[in-house]
């Protein structure tokens, strides 16, 4: 408002400083043009901040604190010598108006009209506060002696409760009190951090040049530390260990191939012919009888080395092409020899060979 106010301005020609004294009184205006327009009223209009939260009764609506308004201020009393000033100002919302005024005797702001309080107080006495004292209790504390005495006990017993936390305050303070020494520590302290940060720094860029890693490292936390203490890593066998395994597993080794197993290729046949498990055992898939050389169409040969009497044998047949005797059927041969798998009597070699006399008969008749 300096720019308004009759300050370093024009004077006229018919201008007297004794006269007029000011260029307000020569313009006949007030220094705060119209916020005093209506002074002769006693009201004063100025920049109202609003000292607390309130609710408008005329728009309900919340105004929060430090809300500022153009209010009319206006003396109504006073409290002893401190004046009370009330406020009235209209809500920006709506067409309410809201009055307040002063309150000296609590150090507050009380609303007169149009407006409720949002409650955010606390008891003083309750929260450990300093209070202000009556002045009542002042008047009484002057003339009466034994509240005097009183009032001084109470306090006497206030200072003993109070003397701990006022010690330990005492130290706080106390032990920021020398500057140099705090500044001298502190500086000690980030100078041995720094010296920690150069090492590991050193060891993660010889880490990360021996890796030939660029991506930066992490600091590592303790339960890194200790999952890496429990892990155990096997290292690969070099060419020359497993050089050495493969010499000692030579030299242990057998120098002649294994001994084939009894029968070998006899069961490899059988097995390819599917007649493993037949031969195997002794009775036959579904009548329960054993099977002989005779059903599967082979003939035992005697040698010409035994005696005639088990060469010529009892049994009958007609002779072959070279003289020999055949036998009349593969049944009769079948009986005459034993089941296969038994074990036989006689020390004659025998051998087994296909029975063709069906076939021999058959050309002979041709």
């Amino acid at each position: 408002m300096g720019e308004r106010k009759g300050v370093n301005k024009y004077y006229p020609p018919d201008f007297d400083p004794a006269k007029h004294v000011s260029l307000n009184k020569y313009r006949n205006s007030h220094p705060l043009r119209e916020r005093a327009r209506k002074l002769s009223q006693g009201i004063l209009i100025i920049r109202f901040e609003m000292p607390y939260n309130i609710w408008c009764d005329g728009c309900k609506n919340h105004i929060g604190m430090g809300v500022r308004y153009n209010a009319k201020k206006k003396k109504v009393g006073n409290y002893y010598t401190t004046p009370i000033y009330r406020f009235r100002m209209k809500c920006h919302l709506c067409v309410n108006y809201i009055e307040m005024q002063t309150d000296p005797a609590n150090c507050d702001y009380v609303i007169v009209s149009g407006a409720q309080r949002k409650e955010e107080r606390w008891d003083m006495q309750d929260n450990e506060q300093i209070l202000t004292t009556e002045h009542e209790e002042k008047k009484k504390l002057e003339t009466d002696a034994m509240y005097r005495l009183e009032h001084g006990t109470a306090d006497q017993g206030k200072l003993r409760r109070a003397i701990p936390t006022l010690s330990h305050i005492q130290e706080a303070q106390s032990a920021w009190k020398d500057d140099f020494a705090i500044n001298s520590m502190l500086r000690r302290k980030f100078r041995e951090e720094k010296k920690v940060l150069q090492e590991e720094e050193e060891k993660d860029l010889a880490l990360q040049t021996k890796a030939n890693l660029s991506i930066p490292l992490v600091q590592e936390t303790e339960e890194e530390q200790q999952l890496a203490a429990l892990l155990k890593y096997h290292s690969l066998d070099s060419y020359e260990d497993k050089q050495k395994l493969k010499r000692t597993e030579i030299s242990g080794r057998s120098w002649f191939p294994p001994a084939p197993a009894a029968a070998g290729k006899a069961t490899d046949t059988l097995k390819k012919l599917g007649l493993a498990g037949k031969a195997l055992s002794p009775k036959g898939p579904a009548g329960g009888s054993p099977i002989t050389s005779g059903r599967l169409g082979i003939v035992r040969r005697r040698s010409r080395e035994g005696p005639e009497s088990v060469a010529h044998g009892t049994h009958t047949g007609r002779p072959s092409c070279d003289g020999t005797a055949q036998p009349s059927s593969p049944a009769a041969i079948g009986d005459s020899l034993p089941a296969v798998g038994t074990a036989s009597a006689t020390t004659l070699s025998s051998s087994l060979v296909a029975d063709y006399s069906d076939s021999s008969s058959d050309s002979d008749k041709d």
